[in-house]
C-alpha cells in the first residue's frame, strides 16, 4: 500500500498511526508560481524547479532530486494493490491532488485500486484546517472512511487540471458551471482562486487586499499578521512562506504598497523573520487600499496565476466584484468602482 500525503506534517503523524503502507509527502506549491498547460514533463519540472529555487531559496540540485523521487513514487503506484490521497479542502490542497489525480487518469493502473481521503471538517474541531493538525488517533479513524477514486473522479479532475493551467483563466469559470461535486470542495477552491486576480477596483487580489487591510487595522508584525491572515482566507491554505511572499512583492516597485523592516530584503522566508519583521503602508498603499490609486497603473505585475501570467501595465485578466467574474480589461482605464 501507498500513502499520498500533502506535505511533510500528515506525512509524520501518519507515520506514528498503526497503517501499514509506504507514505510519500507531495512537496510542490501548484498555488503558487507558473502552471504551464506543457504536456513535456522535463519542461514542466524545469518550470516548477526554476519557481521553487527562486522563491524559496531552495537547492536546485535538491529541488531536482524531490521532483525525481516525486516522479519515481507516482510510477511506483502499480507496483501497490493500493493507493491511498489523503488531502483537504483548501485550494493548496486541492491543487495538488488535482495534478495527482490528472496524472493517474493517464495512468494504466491495472489492479491497483486507487482510495480518497478528502475531508474539510473533523469532529470536535470547531476550526478544522487541515489533516496536519490532527493526532495520530484522529488521523487513523479516517481510513476506514476513505473512498474509491472512480473514473467520472478522474475525469472531472483531469478537466479540472487542464483548466486551471489554461492561459485563459475562463475556462475555470466554465467548469464552475458545470457539475463539480465529483470533487466536493473543487468549486469553493476555484472561485476563491479566480478572486486572486487583481481587481478591478484597485489592482489587488484578494490575499493582498486582506493582508493590506489587517495591516491598515494595526495587525503590524508578522507574527501577530500570520495566524488572523488565515483566520481571514481558511479557502486558500496558505502557509506562513506564501504569505511571506505575497507580501514581499508589495513592497517592491516603483510605487511600494508597503514597507518591511527587521528582515533582509529577500524573497525567501528566512528563519526567524516571522518573530522580527514588521509592516508599514506607505502612501501608495494607503491609496490603493481606499481604492483612490491602482497598483497594477503604479506598478504592473508579473505574476503567474495557474497557466495566466499576467505582465505588464496594460491589458489583462481582472476580478470584476460587482458582477463576480472575470474581465479582460485595459488596465490603464480600470478605476475604482469600474
Amino acid at each position: 500500500m501507498l500513502h499520498i500525503v500533502n506535505g511533510g506534517s500528515t506525512a509524520t503523524t501518519l507515520k506514528l498511526t498503526k497503517i501499514k503502507g509506504e507514505i510519500f509527502s507531495f512537496k510542490d506549491t501548484l498555488i503558487n508560481g507558473p502552471a504551464p498547460a506543457t504536456q513535456n514533463r522535463s519542461e514542466w519540472r524545469g518550470v516548477r524547479i526554476q519557481h521553487l529555487t527562486d522563491t524559496y531559496g531552495l537547492e536546485r540540485n535538491e529541488c531536482e532530486e524531490e521532483f525525481l523521487r516525486q516522479e519515481a513514487a507516482l510510477r511506483s503506484a502499480v507496483n501497490h494493490d493500493e493507493v491511498v490521497l489523503w488531502f483537504e479542502h483548501d485550494l493548496f490542497c486541492q491543487l495538488n491532488l488535482l495534478y495527482l489525480l490528472d496524472s493517474f487518469s493517464q495512468t494504466d493502473l491495472k489492479k491497483t485500486c486507487l482510495s480518497l481521503i478528502n475531508i474539510g471538517t473533523f469532529p470536535g474541531r470547531k476550526d478544522f484546517r487541515g489533516l496536519g493538525e490532527l493526532n495520530p488517533d484522529e488521523l487513523a479513524s479516517l481510513f476506514p472512511k476513505r473512498e474509491k477514486v472512480t473514473q467520472s473522479k478522474l475525469e472531472l479532475a483531469a478537466k479540472a487540471w487542464q483548466a486551471f493551467r489554461s492561459p485563459n483563466p475562463t475556462a475555470i469559470e466554465l467548469l464552475l458551471h458545470s457539475d463539480t461535486s465529483e470533487l466536493p470542495f473543487l468549486a469553493t477552491a476555484f472561485a476563491a482562486h479566480l478572486r486572486r486576480f487583481p481587481s478591478t477596483a484597485n489592482g489587488l487580489g484578494q490575499l493582498e487586499q486582506t493582508g493590506l487591510q489587517l495591516i491598515a487595522d494595526g495587525c503590524g508584525k508578522f507574527g501577530e499578521m500570520f495566524p488572523k491572515f488565515i483566520a481571514a482566507e481558511k479557502t486558500y491554505g496558505l502557509g506562513d512562506a506564501q504569505l511571506w511572499t505575497t507580501l514581499f512583492n508589495l513592497s517592491n516597485g516603483n510605487e511600494p504598497l508597503l514597507t518591511i523592516t527587521n528582515a533582509p530584503a529577500t524573497v525567501a522566508l528566512q528563519p526567524g523573520m516571522i518573530k522580527r519583521a514588521s509592516f508599514k503602508l506607505t502612501k501608495a498603499g494607503q491609496s490603493v487600499l481606499a481604492g483612490k490609486d491602482d497598483f497594477v497603473k503604479l506598478n504592473g505585475m508579473d505574476q503567474w496565476l495557474g497557466g495566466v501570467h499576467l505582465f505588464g501595465k496594460e491589458k489583462m485578466w481582472r476580478w470584476h466584484d460587482p458582477v463576480g467574474r472575470l474581465a479582460f480589461v485595459d488596465s490603464t482605464s480600470a478605476s475604482s468602482g469600474a
